[in-house]
């Protein structure tokens, strides 16, 4: 995909641009500060071209699918989606001061904190899956540090439904973590293979790169990459705190044959929760929704490409609750100013004015009358 200049920041309601955060394929990320509640919010905002209907479908799915799946405390969180003045589809979202995209290639990140962000990532994937969603684009870089410090994911941009699959999605991956049937476009996205992206993900975060990546320069071309991946011959991690369990766990993840790896991402978690016990480590908390859960809203429609912004709410006049007159908000309220009033004491009140108008009136003649006998005029 050409590389392509940010867009400008679009004015938001209730919200002040602080500067850019990002730019991916089809989206810019602006950081913004929120002025009720008082926050920074990370916007990620489709540029103005909006006319490509895949775009739009992709972003309302991404919407959507975070609306699904965002109060896991694995998931980043998202808070409303609307259309700018402009016309420019945006998301306002949790910000996440860090993120895995480099750390991984500069530092050596212990093993205890990769098992436990693996853990972490196969409940927001088991949690995803149980509700018949796949996420499609595991890698680091998508596992965001939200401030408390707490790895999450996201980007659920390319996300799609288990029981959905056409042609042109197999084209959306991420090469260096995709599984050879995703490579070999035979599948856009199943749990096999994305128990496959969560194992070369956290071999990543082992090795300092990705599993199929050679150190030396001209070696990873997207081609090479691919013969790699579908060969998949798994290469032992070269460090000598990675304990051989760890290993094999890595290595069935990540088996060329789908039916050999985990079942599930539950599964997956669970060989990592059993390394960290024989480490010495308390295991890390599998947070996954019982059985019976389902999602609360209807299904995620990911046909949808209208542009949906803001929408006026209201009520049909057979549900509007009757307020009388005078009590509570409506004694607050003068009647000319509401409809809530009733038309009845509206009338009497305006009877009651004239009355009082022409006694007033009819006194004011008698006394004159009375002034002028006195004064012997009349």
């Amino acid at each position: 995909m050409a590389t392509r200049l940010p867009s400008a920041p679009p004015i938001l309601p209730g919200l002040a641009y602080i500067r850019p955060l990002g730019s991916g394929g089809f989206a810019d990320v602006f950081l913004y500060e929120q002025d009720m509640p008082r926050r920074n919010v990370a916007v990620k905002v489709l540029p103005s071209d909006v006319r490509d209907p895949d775009l739009r479908r992709m972003f309302n799915a991404e919407a959507d699918v975070l609306a699904h799946l965002s109060a896991h405390p694995a998931i980043v969180t998202v808070y409303q989606a609307s259309i700018s003045a402009d016309g420019r589809p945006y998301i306002v979202m949790e910000y996440c001061p860090g993120s895995l995209s480099r750390r991984y290639r500069i530092e050596r990140i212990p093993v205890p904190e990769v098992l436990a962000i693996g853990v972490r990532m196969a409940s927001a994937l088991e949690s995803a899956h149980r509700a018949g969603l796949v996420h499609r684009d595991v890698k680091p870089s998508n596992i965001l540090i939200t401030t408390f410090g707490i790895p999450v994911l996201a980007d659920f941009g390319i996300s799609s439904s288990l029981q959905r699959e056409t042609a042109d999605e197999v084209l959306a991956m991420s090469i260096p973590w995709s599984a050879p049937e995703v490579v070999a476009e035979d599948t856009a996205g199943t749990i096999a293979s994305e128990v496959w992206s969560l194992g070369a993900t956290v071999y990543s975060l082992l090795a300092g790169h990705s599993p199929f990546e050679r150190r030396e320069r001209g070696q990873n071309t997207k081609e090479q990459l691919r013969r790699r991946i579908a060969r998949a011959t798994y290469i032992d991690i070269p460090r000598t705190d990675v304990p051989p369990s760890l290993q094999a766990v890595l290595s069935r993840s990540m088996s060329r044959d789908p039916s050999r790896r985990y079942a599930s991402a539950r599964e997956f978690a669970e060989a990592l929760q059993d390394v960290q016990s024989e480490l010495g480590i308390s295991p890390t908390a599998l947070e996954v929704p019982d059985e019976e859960w389902a999602p609360a809203s209807d299904p995620v429609d990911f046909s949808d490409d209208s542009l949906r912004g803001p929408a006026r709410s209201h009520l049909d006049d057979a549900t509007r609750r009757k307020v009388r007159p005078g009590s509570g908000v409506a004694a607050l309220v003068r009647d000319e100013d509401t409809d809530i009033s009733s038309p009845q004491r509206t009338q009497g009140r305006s009877a009651a004015t004239i009355a009082i108008v022409v006694a007033a009136v009819v006194t004011l003649v008698a006394g004159i009358v009375t002034a002028l006998f006195a004064t012997g005029v009349i």
